[in-house]
């Protein structure tokens, strides 16, 4: 990645982490992005809980609608991928406690 993106994408992210609540996590991303990439990034994280909760593709797929291949891709990234999914999945678990 270009010098110039990679001062993009940490601009995005810290814009992201100045975020407080939902409501204005929901309003920035609404901004941002299509209705559809909130759903496909949505539907990622809902695969990666339930993964991580030991459930099954087929289980999975009908519970979310995603496809075996974008449930095959979370599993990589969960499996192999730098923890970003765990590191949340845990994270959202204990403020839900």
């Amino acid at each position: 990645m270009a010098k110039m993106d990679q001062k993009y994408l940490q601009d995005f992210y810290k814009a992201i982490l100045s975020l407080n609540t939902a409501e204005e996590c929901a309003k920035f991303f609404d901004d941002v992005c299509t209705v559809q990439e909130v759903e496909v990034i949505s539907q990622r994280f809902e695969v990666a809980k339930l993964l991580y909760e030991g459930k099954n593709y087929n289980d999975i797929n009908k519970l979310t609608g995603a496809s075996t291949a974008t449930i095959c891709r979370v599993s990589k990234c969960l499996t192999y991928g730098d923890g970003g999914y765990k590191t949340v999945i845990e994270r959202v678990a204990q403020e839900e406690k």
